[in-house]
């Protein structure tokens, strides 16, 4: 029996965070979920998610032209397609619409989730099977505020959530947030990583200088220092300094992945399901990374449950994955819509083992905060 794509909805979803959250490029308040709700022909519904950092502070994508896209374009495109063809369905997204990859993944994600559903097995088996159902998790550190931000490392160190801690830093004097990164790492000494996010806010020549003064410090990690386009800057930092440098904005397809390989112009690849345009194509830019030695690490867009859970599947397969991940974004919501919120302890996201994405909407809850306020079709 064929099945095909009956319905696909596009839900604006407002979230508050649970503290004033601090980038170089935006500050945010509340998180905006583009929630994806794909109806098939035997009754089963895949779920998906895309969401931004700050609107468009991040890139090209916002939440609106998501939904947008997806009712105007992408939607009627899949409509009495093969449900169970995620392949052949994305290859005609691609024939509709350029880019659009944050849209593209919510939609994958749906199919997938919808897919593993039918057939009893988790989205991560689809991809080709857990090598780990348990992955070490971040948290970010961005009140701005130096004794603040230590005092919650400690106590969530004390209670054994995270031992990895990013600092988003960027938007202040460079003076200024050297040392309040030196003072954290100082405090947290050698119990947890400290990694920071510069978010593109650096040129070049103050980079080098910044990055020397962390190296000193007991940095990790440095992410993102300079603006994406200037890989050849990323090269001379690289090869300047022992810290490991990450690329971030920079690494968006297994192309982006090749050129910096070839450049050598980072150390690690943080990867992304919405900015690769799916799970699928972002393990494709994964082992290009991967093969030309590039360690890896799974990053976030701040997703809620859905998308951060559809990204832990797509980063559980991945053969190697040295720095862990960052898919702390349900952690910063003050609540969720899902029936079965994600499980953090002992430093690790749990997978999920049911059939699909393993996860079950909160329909009240959903109800509640849809920015439309109206419920949608049942």
């Amino acid at each position: 029996m064929e099945v095909r794509i009956e319905t696909i909805e596009a839900i604006l979803v407002d979230l508050p965070t649970i503290r004033a959250h601090q980038l170089a490029m935006a500050v945010m308040q509340r998180q905006t979920l583009v929630i994806v709700r794909l109806r098939c022909s035997d009754g089963i519904e895949g779920l998906g998610e895309a969401t931004t950092i700050g609107g468009l502070a991040y890139g090209e994508e916002s939440p609106e032209g998501i939904k947008l896209a997806i009712d105007t374009y992408l939607a009627p495109a899949l409509a009495g397609q093969d449900a169970t063809n995620v392949r052949a369905a994305l290859a005609r997204l691609d024939q509709v619409a350029r880019g659009n990859r944050f849209a593209k993944s919510a939609l994958e994600t749906a199919l997938l989730d919808a897919q593993g559903k039918r057939l009893g097995v988790p989205v991560a088996t689809l991809v080709g099977g857990a090598v780990r159902t348990r992955l070490p998790v971040l948290w970010t550190l961005a009140s701005g505020d130096t004794a603040r931000d230590i005092d919650e490392a400690e106590a969530l160190l004390q209670a054994r959530r995270h031992n990895t801690f990013k600092l988003k830093i960027g938007r202040r004097e460079i003076a200024a947030d050297v040392a309040h990164v030196a003072r954290i790492k100082q405090a947290l000494g050698e119990r947890a990583r400290v990694t920071v996010d510069v978010n593109q806010a650096w040129n070049e020549a103050d980079a080098a200088g910044a990055i020397a003064r962390l190296e000193a410090a007991g940095v990790d990690l440095i992410e993102q220092p300079i603006p994406r386009a200037n890989l050849a800057g990323m090269a001379r930092l690289a090869a300047r300094f022992v810290v490991p440098i990450m690329a971030d904005e920079a690494v968006c397809t297994p192309e982006d992945a090749l050129d910096i390989a070839r450049l050598g112009a980072a150390d690690v690849l943080a990867l992304k399901i919405a900015k690769s345009g799916g799970i699928l194509e972002m393990t494709r830019t994964a082992a290009v990374g991967d093969a030309a030695g590039m360690a890896l690490y799974g990053g976030t867009m701040l997703e809620g449950s859905i998308g951060s859970i559809a990204s832990a599947h797509g980063f559980a397969a991945l053969p190697r994955l040295g720095w862990g991940t960052e898919l702390f974004g349900p952690l910063l919501l003050k609540d969720d819509i899902v029936a079965n919120p994600p499980r953090y302890d002992d430093f690790a996201l749990q997978l999920p083992a049911g059939p699909g994405l393993g996860l079950t909407l909160d329909e009240d809850k959903l109800e509640f905060y849809r920015r439309d306020g109206a419920p949608g079709p049942r």
